[in-house]
């Protein structure tokens, strides 16, 4: 790397470092943005006038006084500006939000879809409305799409816009990245109005979930995880992600968290994917339902984002007997699961999100009483070295707000491209 190139990389990163500062903050002098990063203000002073002059940044008003010398004036990031879209493909529904730098979402907008089983042309298609109303919306409120990042229910080839498979799709080897740019674009290209190509991510929605709680959990009104957590979230099937140091562990080919087909009862009941006795046939969203003594068309008969779920929740909070027996089935599997990730990972904490948030008080006790039969530390209530369970705030919107947020990541990594080197560097 040259002279050139090493002076734009720490320039970027010093950028990068006053944004996520002044982010964190809410808002905040110069001489606070110094003293959380570790420069002098002098070194400063040009990084927050560059963000300034780009409209990351904006003043908002006097600081207060700090006995020496004038009070300077406030920063904080711009609510106008470059919006991250997060997308979330379920199976019977499709979600598009818009967030701007600070956090906050400036539109949403969700339709039930039968996606089970549908060509990833239709759904990209019927998703690409969602976006175009979204796009619109941030528009007249003077902001523009960064990038988009969209959950699925299956597993994602690592580094790449790939969906190997997502079985309660029906999907296999599925390359969405040319349908969702144009959707995103409204150009066959995927080229935004100024012809910069806009990043585009997909990943498992138990990961972005899992983001979601690292970055706002504290947001929606409960303290932030610990470091080290495994969470697991469902709609129709189970997934799970684990985040170690902050950072989610992915796996070498980036399918790791597949907890859904970890086999609870080995000779138990057959599975779509080939095995028997997986945590799916017993914990997911269609087993449930079965065992609560629901019939297919009674389940049909509500369609739409989240109303099976609201019905069992509903039937246990009537005390349906059958309903809550199939909960504490679902726990117990969710328990001897997740016995095993315990033991293995040794996580502070465990998270139920998604669907999972709302049937806690059926399925938590069942899983507890495993988790503490089954793993080598006893629960968190026994001995403070153990693995607690916890119950996400931000429940079935944790992927969208996830897929949301993680489209930002490439503002606060590069606020200002222009900064960025002029080639990659070569060994």
């Amino acid at each position: 790397m040259s002279t050139a190139d090493t002076q734009r990389a720490l320039r970027r990163r010093n950028l990068s470092r006053v944004l996520r500062a002044v982010a964190a903050a809410g808002t905040v002098s110069r001489a606070g943005v110094a003293a959380r990063i570790g420069l002098t203000r002098a070194g400063v002073a040009p990084l927050v006038d560059e963000l300034l002059r780009v409209g990351l940044l904006v003043e908002a008003g006097r600081a207060a006084p700090s006995g020496r010398g004038r009070p300077g004036s406030e920063l904080a990031v711009s609510d106008r500006g470059p919006a991250g879209i997060g997308a979330e493909i379920g199976v019977d529904h499709l979600a598009v939000c818009a967030v701007d730098l600070r956090g906050r979402v400036r539109a949403r907008a969700a339709a039930g879809a039968a996606n089970r089983h549908s060509a990833p042309g239709p759904v990209l298609h019927r998703l690409s409305a969602l976006l175009g109303q979204v796009a619109a919306e941030i528009a007249d409120e003077g902001l523009r799409p960064a990038g988009l990042t969209v959950a699925v229910p299956g597993l994602v080839a690592r580094g790449s816009a790939t969906v190997v498979h997502a079985p309660n799709l029906g999907w296999r080897a599925a390359d969405l990245a040319p349908g969702l740019t144009a959707a995103l674009t409204g150009r066959p290209d995927g080229r935004a109005a100024d012809h910069a190509p806009l990043p585009l991510a997909v990943d498992n929605e138990a990961n972005l979930g899992a983001l979601a709680e690292l970055r706002l959990g504290g947001d929606a009104g409960g303290p932030l995880p610990p470091a080290d957590f495994v969470h697991v979230s469902a709609e129709v099937g189970i997934g799970a992600a684990v985040v170690v140091d902050s950072q989610l562990l992915r796996g070498a080919r980036g399918f790791a968290g597949e907890l859904g087909h970890v086999p609870v009862y080995p000779d138990g009941r057959p599975c779509d994917c080939g095995g028997r006795g997986c945590l799916e046939q017993y914990a997911g969203e269609a087993a449930v339902l079965r065992a609560g003594g629901l019939t297919p068309q009674q389940a049909a008969a509500h369609p739409g984002p989240g109303a099976r779920i609201a019905l069992l929740a509903r039937r246990a909070a009537d005390g349906d007997a059958a309903t809550v027996g199939a909960l504490h089935e679902a726990g117990a599997a969710l328990g001897i699961a997740l016995a095993g990730a315990v033991n293995l990972l040794d996580p502070r904490t465990v998270v139920l999100g998604g669907a999972l948030a709302r049937l806690a008080p059926w399925v938590l006790p069942s899983l507890e009483r495993e988790l503490a039969l089954r793993t080598a530390v006893a629960p968190a209530a026994a001995e403070p070295g153990g693995c607690p369970v916890t119950v996400s705030r931000l429940g079935a919107d944790g992927p969208l707000l996830g897929a949301a947020h993680d489209a930002l990541r490439t503002v606060f990594d590069n606020p200002v491209p222009s900064c960025a080197p002029a080639h990659s560097p070569q060994g």
